[in-house]
């Protein structure tokens, strides 16, 4: 018998570790096959969306492209795989994708149950509510009664449900799998109020029939930290999709961008910038992430700093002109803090 449970625990050691080896090989089999295979959403425009001819862009969509300057040096070397609110999780479990990046939002559940890691938030975003103009409310409170749209397979039903529970009142769940059912369903008025986070209610008005008759409420009923998800079980991997963010977070800080990098490269004595740039001798930050001393210039260089990315494709430089808010530098009131790389 106690040959028996030795056994079995040996055997039980063994699968494990051989389901850890398995998992912790994503580096390397990116590196193998040449690109990066990235899971993004079927089209939220600031966040990823293709334009006519298929080249995909935004806020989610540069930090796949950031990943893949870090390690190939080629923000270009990019697979970007269409997948909806419903089958994003499996498709990352199975590993058709080597990393969500898909306004994703970073719960204890998905952390947890379905085997999946959260490090990072590359956008801290709020659920909240589009009405049209004519309904005459200025407050998510006036809406008891309403016809609401929403997505399936997200936290926003959830949210939904909790926030009219919680405030005493009803209202009648018009539902969809497809995010662009959803918002052909608001644009036909099949429904009088569309939820959810609300950056994508930004990027949803920009595609009605007449954007100006619609109005954003101003309450913001929950907190949804959006970022990338990668396997469990990968540490090596996640150090990577992490330290990409933290880089770009730290280059903004110094003051890096993609204009003067190299600039700074060149004349910069300031420790802290020399270890983001790889200019340090000897130094073997890159090398203990598996990729080139050189990783985070790369990404700097060809994708930009934290800022730039934010301004170009959610912020004052593009349709969306979202303010910084919560996703400032911490140094300017917001959340977003890299920590140091050393």
């Amino acid at each position: 018998m106690r040959k028996t449970i030795l056994s079995a625990a040996i055997g039980a050691v063994v699968l494990g570790l051989g389901a850890q080896g398995a998992a912790a090989a994503t580096l390397d089999d990116v590196k193998s096959k040449g690109t990066l295979t990235c899971g993004v959403s079927t089209g939220l425009q600031g966040f990823s969306a293709p334009d006519n001819e298929g080249n995909w862009s935004g806020l989610d969509v540069e930090y796949c492209r950031a990943i893949a300057a870090a390690i190939f040096g080629d923000p270009d070397k990019v697979n970007f795989v269409a997948l909806t609110a419903t089958d994003r999780f499996p498709a990352l479990q199975s590993g058709e994708v080597d990393v969500l990046s898909r306004n994703t939002t970073w719960t204890l559940s998905r952390d947890t149950s379905l085997g999946l890691d959260f490090r990072t938030v590359n956008y801290y975003d709020g659920q909240g509510f589009m009405v049209p103009k004519d309904l005459g409310v200025s407050s998510a409170k006036e809406l008891s009664g309403a016809a609401v749209c929403v997505q399936s397979g997200t936290t926003t039903e959830l949210n939904l449900a909790d926030y009219f529970s919680s405030n005493g009142m009803d209202y009648n769940p018009v539902v969809y799998e497809q995010l662009e059912d959803v918002n052909n369903a608001f644009n036909q008025g099949r429904c009088d109020v569309y939820t959810t986070d609300q950056s994508g209610l930004y990027a949803i008005r920009l595609t009605l029939t007449d954007p100006d008759n619609y109005v954003i409420l101003p309450e913001i009923i929950s907190k949804e930290p959006l970022g990338p998800a990668w396997r469990q079980g990968d540490d090596q991997w996640g150090d990577v999709v992490s330290w990409v963010h933290y880089a770009m977070l730290n280059a903004e800080e110094f003051g890096i961008t993609s204009e003067n990098v190299d600039e700074i490269a060149e004349s910069s004595d300031n420790p802290g910038i020399k270890r983001l740039l790889g200019t340090e001798t000897d130094s073997k930050l890159g090398a203990d992430l598996g990729l080139d001393e050189k990783w985070a210039y790369n990404v700097i260089k060809l994708v930009g700093n934290y800022g730039e990315v934010f301004d170009k494709t959610v912020g004052t430089g593009s349709p969306l002109k979202i303010d910084r808010g919560l996703n400032a530098l911490w140094t300017d009131g917001g959340l977003q803090y890299g920590p140091p790389i050393r």
